[in-house]
């Protein structure tokens, strides 16, 4: 009894000013210990709601500084944004268990207030998650040993859960898993196919129909090769080339893969041919199909003699184009004549041409080195008038070398063009929706297809965006206004 009374005087008048100037401190320095006492006080004067709200916002203003700071977003993938919430993560798991009792009220309130932190910027949080799983799946156990990256993945999850534009999340993993599959960067296998599982466990198979499509594609191109090397007639076709070359075709079916801009290039005398009796065999064993090649995703190895040693290049086709040119006894050649040659398109000819002559790994040298009479020139231009020569002093400790390429800023231009991607399939889905509710409902007030629609969109959407989409339909005469209520919407059979 006299508990229950210097609980009643002393600490129930207090509560609130307690928790506000209290409460995030002791959250911020993680004192456990001290939350638990406080958890325990409040409960007994009934007043662990106002606890749990505190909770609640110390979550989403620290989840939101950190999904909303510019330096954690812009940075290394791994240290970034992704990091710190996975961390921040932990000690929310930490106070849930040891301080709250893993109470469910304060297990819902995380929830909550986590999807209100990681949402809080469009769909930046949903690329760098995807970004920072491809990260983790081309480097697999080098940071720890499958199961460690198991368990991370299991987190990472967890941040998925909470994520609402799961598409934008897709859409980027689908990229640079084609990547990952197609380049061999990918470290494990199975650690992809557990990531498909993990995903299609969250979301259904309709999230990962498409993904798995990809791998099967990879697995059903083994056996499109298998074919190829035991067909008679191409067999004897390649051994009577002048120019033997050793060549692996990926067959991709178009509605798996993230779509690709076909680029026209001239293939030398050295490879056309294989290429040609390829196209020959598929064409015979799978009638009616067509094949439409993506230059710009091969890749291969080069055999390169150097004064001082022979080397093996692992470059993509385009680089391998390029040092092709220097086969026929030339050892200068011009921008133009290289453009010439292998019919590159020009911005990408320039980016290859840096990596050639202006990387870390310079099999080429270019001429000049810098240009004089321009001020913003560098060592790494590439102009029009440059030349490029082999290399003759080139040497490097390794036998195998890999050259990387030099892409075009992925946060501009592709980077852009994926978001648009995910715009224009958001607008069709809309467009379903809204369709797929007033079929069925035939007359619908304004009020009530907007409160339809945001039951069925699987991803967040703005009140005006989808105004645009019933305007639009409108105009495309699915829908009308009502003559007696424009608030009211009539389908149109």
């Amino acid at each position: 009894m006299y508990f229950q009374v210097v609980e009643s005087q002393l600490l129930s008048p207090h509560v609130s000013l307690l928790i506000e100037r209290g409460f995030d401190e002791l959250a911020s320095a993680k004192r456990v210990d001290d939350l638990h006492r406080m958890y325990d006080l409040w409960g007994r004067v009934n007043q662990l709601p106002l606890l749990r709200a505190s909770w609640s916002k110390y979550i989403v203003l620290r989840g939101t500084s950190i999904v909303t700071d510019v330096s954690a977003t812009s940075g290394d993938i791994d240290k970034g944004m992704v990091s710190a919430l996975l961390s921040f993560k932990v000690d929310l798991d930490e106070m849930l268990e040891s301080a709250f009792e893993m109470d469910q009220a304060f297990v819902h309130a995380l929830k909550s207030a986590m999807e209100a932190a990681i949402n809080a910027k469009a769909s930046r949080p949903a690329e760098l998650v995807a970004k920072f799983v491809d990260a983790k799946l081309k480097t697999g156990n080098k940071d720890g040993s499958d199961r460690e990256v198991e368990a991370l993945l299991d987190r990472v999850m967890i941040l998925f859960r909470y994520i609402q534009g799961k598409d934008v999340f897709e859409a980027f993993y689908k990229k640079d898993l084609a990547k990952r599959l197609l380049l061999g960067r990918s470290a494990s296998f199975d650690l992809e196919k557990s990531m498909i599982a993990k995903l299609k466990t969250e979301c259904g198979s309709s999230f990962t129909n498409k993904l798995e499509g990809m791998f099967k594609d990879i697995d059903l191109s083994r056996g499109v090769m298998t074919q190829f090397q035991q067909h008679a007639p191409s067999r004897v076709a390649l051994t009577q080339l002048v120019h033997k070359v050793d060549m692996h075709v990926h067959v991709l079916t178009t509605g798996f893969w993230p779509p690709y801009v076909p680029t026209e290039i001239n293939l030398p005398q050295s490879l056309s041919p294989s290429k040609a009796i390829f196209e020959s065999f598929y064409t015979s064993k799978f009638n009616g199909r067509q094949l439409q090649w993506q230059h710009s995703l091969g890749h291969c190895l080069v055999k390169a003699n150097f004064p001082k040693g022979r080397k093996e290049l692992a470059v993509s086709l385009f680089q391998a184009l390029v040092l092709l040119c220097f086969n026929h006894g030339r050892d200068v050649i011009g921008f133009k004549d290289i453009l010439g040659q292998t019919g590159i398109e020009i911005g990408e000819l320039r980016r290859t041409l840096q990596s050639l002559a202006c990387g870390k790994v310079r099999v080429l040298t270019k001429q000049p080195k810098v240009r004089s009479n321009m001020i913003t020139s560098s060592g790494r231009d590439v102009a029009d008038t440059d030349e490029f020569v082999f290399n003759a002093s080139f040497s490097n400790q390794l036998m195998r070398i890999k050259i990387n390429s030099i892409q075009m800023k992925e946060t501009t231009e592709e980077n852009t063009e994926t978001h648009e991607a995910i715009f224009r399939e958001r607008q069709y889905q809309v467009d379903a929706a809204i369709v797929r509710i007033m079929k069925s409902r035939k007359t619908l007030s304004h009020a009530l297809l907007m409160s339809e629609l945001f039951v069925q969109l699987k991803f967040p959407a703005k009140p005006v965006d989808i105004k645009r989409r019933i305007e639009s339909l409108i105009d495309r005469e699915y829908l009308e206004r009502d003559k007696a209520n424009a608030q009211v919407y009539n389908y149109l059979a």
